[in-house]
């Protein structure tokens, strides 16, 4: 056994040939050994200083048989330290004593006198426990941290345009609910990002969001990946693994990109569905899951269903609510927030003063038409904030923008039309598109005052 891997021990036992004993066999072993013949002094000792391990004696001279004393201080340990790794010893131990001592929080049982083998072996492993409670701790930790950071209102989607306050009427209807979501829509658009906020006001906000992006999960891998391994199963299984989806249980599982599985990967994934229940490979054994499945795709699963491309029975399974993210060139209206929440973002990344687009900046940005949704305009401010001096972002902060990049055909305006707000309207895009979302430039073009022009972007909503 190699050296003070057992951490720090206290050793509770008021007869002193045993407190020897133990510390002469648990110095080879253990980084120190606190040494404590009154049981009185277990309060101060457990909440001011920090043990992976407790040694307890169940019997102290107050009463030597029964161990009463022991589990009036075993109540008293865990009451300071709830996790604390608690073993009894005793020499007057009995079947009946060591199952009431492990109901009551005890880790486990030893009897005196002990043999140093055994009793190493039980420590060893009540040390992996205490090592478990800790990284437990800890991820609970880091995943409360998470959901305080994802919960907060600049980490959830936002949007005042009217596409999106549709679609959180919807996200409020079916949060609560276990029912199964697709989510469809173009690249950028933010599905992980819906993905999370349904996750985080559904009932299982409090337990684990797993997600697998199924485009780059491999044909030879899909298995392992998402139903785990057993130790030796194939030639790289070097331990036992679980599963995606086993990781996901209580919680919510994210299946993007689920429009790139294969047939056969889909059949697979079907059956789990299915049952709800994973078989790691090189076993047989089932094992329950109780996952909320959202999955995603910016492909078109019906069209694919009818080319035998995406099985039917599949997509009845995964998409109990199906939902469309717009893309951002429909909902133009919410790249101020957008932009508020990032350039924020930025600031604190890059330590610098936050920086605000300024109305020929918002008017540019309004002009081009996203194909890369949300995800482009993210990358378009953080390099428009590093390159710019300026605290506002100006039109000509984002001349990387294609100059060629047409309007968005909602704002188009069909030539027929005779209707005077919608000359007016096209002309003040067409200035604004053409000088580059210069606001002086297009008025002093348009023959307006700067005022007279913003009045017109209010007045056309551009």
């Amino acid at each position: 056994m190699e050296e003070q891997n057992l951490g720090r021990i206290l050793v509770i036992d008021d007869n002193e040939d045993v407190l020897f004993s133990a510390k002469m066999l648990l110095r080879k072993h253990a980084k120190e050994v606190v040494m404590e013949k009154n049981p009185k002094k277990i309060p101060f000792l457990v909440s001011n200083e920090d043990f992976d391990l407790i040694l307890l004696d169940m019997n102290f001279s107050q009463d030597i048989t029964s161990g009463q004393e022991g589990f009036y201080w075993l109540k008293e340990i865990l009451k300071y330290d709830p996790s604390a790794v608690v073993i009894m010893i005793t020499a007057y131990g009995d079947v009946e004593m060591a199952v009431r001592a492990l109901k009551e929080g005890a880790t486990d049982f030893v009897l005196k006198p002990w043999q140093n083998e055994k009793l190493l072996a039980t420590l060893s492993a009540a040390a992996r426990l205490r090592n478990s409670y800790r990284e437990l701790s800890q991820l609970k930790e880091v995943n409360r941290s998470l959901t305080t950071q994802l919960n907060s209102p600049q980490n959830i989607i936002q949007g005042q345009s009217a596409a999106m306050r549709q679609l959180f009427s919807i996200i409020d209807k079916v949060a609560r609910t276990d029912a199964d979501i697709l989510l469809l829509g173009e690249n950028g658009t933010g599905k992980e990002v819906i993905a999370r906020t349904i996750h985080l006001r559904s009932s299982r906000a409090d337990k684990v969001f797993v997600t697998v992006d199924m485009g780059a999960v491999t044909e030879s891998l899909f298995e392992s990946e998402l139903f785990g391994h057993k130790k030796g199963a194939f030639t790289d299984a070097k331990e036992d693994r679980i599963g995606r989806i086993e990781a996901a249980n209580g919680g919510t599982l994210f299946l993007d990109e689920i429009g790139n599985l294969s047939l056969a990967m889909q059949a697979k994934l079907l059956t789990v569905l299915q049952r709800r229940e994973v078989i790691r490979v090189g076993t047989n054994k089932p094992i329950p899951v109780n996952v909320r499945l959202i999955s995603a795709t910016n492909m078109p699963l019906k069209e694919m269903v009818q080319r035998n491309e995406f099985r039917q029975d599949l997509m009845y399974r995964i998409n109990t609510v199906e939902l469309n993210l717009p893309p951002l060139r429909e909902r133009l209206d919410d790249i101020p927030l957008f932009a508020e929440h990032f350039l924020a973002e930025y600031a604190q990344k890059y330590r610098q003063p936050v920086k605000r687009l300024s109305d020929s900046g918002l008017a540019r940005l309004r002009l081009y038409s996203w194909p890369g949704n949300v995800r482009e305009l993210q990358h378009a401010l953080e390099r428009a904030s590093i390159m710019s001096d300026n605290r506002e972002l100006q039109a000509d902060d984002f001349f990387f923008l294609a100059e060629s990049e047409p309007v968005p055909a909602a704002t188009q305006l069909e030539a027929s039309s005779l209707d005077l707000d919608e000359l007016e309207r096209e002309a003040v895009q067409r200035a604004l598109q053409k000088h580059d979302g210069n606001i002086s430039k297009a008025a002093k073009e348009l023959g307006l005052s700067r005022g007279a022009l913003y009045r017109r972007l209010e007045k056309y909503e551009l």
